[in-house]
């Protein structure tokens, strides 16, 4: 059966998978036997280099509390950058031009500087200009690049979510009477919020990611620099890298299920519903318009 996106394979197109996928598979046996060769040429392998990982010494000294710093500066990222980044998307749909020319500016300056570059002005802000402790500054640059950055990126992907709706949503809620705001908070974000959820979680993603950044160049205590003064005592560079990863991996995963789960509900409650605003709602929404309306009926 065929579908708007493909055409079904036949015969030889389902022949021709098969042989591409027994050769990608056979390719990647391959990869593997030749990195585990190597580490174990080089003496990588040997259980004297996984075990401090078996026990609570390793966890409790140096990754735990690594990885609860990494989880702390994202969390505080994200919580300022996406509010913010939805006010400077908003911002640059304005009809005023004076607040898409301030708001875009903002935008375009902070997306095109890396964000690593974003930390280093920070910190020296807060060096320079601040009574930030140096114990406290690294975490207060870590944050503050991080949130420029992704809340200029969150600002185009709202922006982009919202100019992605049919115009005939904007155009229906002007004819009922609704404000521009109402419009915006009560109709367009409420859909656009399903649109945007994926890209949303991929830019949570590299917060996340991100935070490494602080830990290598500012000294910031998070779970990539702890793997290094880890490293350093244990002599397991490789076998803590690999550790790190699977841990980052982990923490990605776990948040890119849960995006998962959040917007196949969102998709389900708003199939499900079929709610229709009613006289009573759009009073609420707009009880001047409503007014007026029912009294012209009236008097007619």
């Amino acid at each position: 059966m065929s579908s708007v996106l493909y055409d079904t394979p036949g015969p030889r197109a389902k022949r021709r998978n098969v042989l591409v996928s027994v050769v990608f598979f056979v390719l990647l046996a391959v990869l593997l036997w030749w990195v585990w060769r190597v580490l174990d040429d080089k003496n990588q392998l040997r259980w004297a280099l996984w075990q401090p990982f078996t026990t609570s010494q390793a966890w409790t000294t140096y990754l735990l509390p690594g990885l609860v710093n990494t989880l702390k500066a994202a969390a505080l990222a994200m919580v300022i950058a996406l509010p913010l980044g939805a006010v400077f998307g908003i911002a640059r749909l304005s009809d005023h031009r004076w607040v898409r020319a301030v708001a875009s500016v903002v935008v375009e300056f902070f997306r095109a500087i890396p964000v690593l570059l974003l930390m280093l002005f920070a910190n020296e802000f807060f060096s320079r200009y601040t009574q930030v402790t140096s114990d406290e500054r690294p975490f207060y640059a870590v944050v503050t690049g991080l949130v420029l950055y992704n809340a200029s990126v969150l600002a185009e992907v709202v922006r982009a979510g919202i100019l992605a709706l049919p115009k005939g949503q904007t155009e229906a809620a002007y004819a009922i009477g609704l404000r521009k705001g109402q419009t915006m908070t009560s109709i367009l974000l409420p859909q656009a919020v399903t649109t945007m959820l994926p890209a949303i979680v991929s830019q949570l993603v590299v917060i996340v990611k991100d935070t490494a950044l602080g830990g290598v160049m500012l000294g910031y205590a998070e779970l990539l620099s702890e793997r290094g003064t880890l490293a350093a005592n244990y002599a397991n560079v490789i076998a803590s890298f690999v550790v790190v990863a699977v841990v980052y991996i982990v923490l990605n995963f776990a948040l890119t299920s849960f995006a998962s789960w959040l917007e196949g509900r969102l998709r389900r409650s708003k199939r499900g519903t079929g709610a229709v605003l009613g006289a009573e709602d759009l009073e609420e929404l707009n009880p001047a318009a409503v007014g007026g309306g029912l009294g012209t009926g009236s008097a007619v």
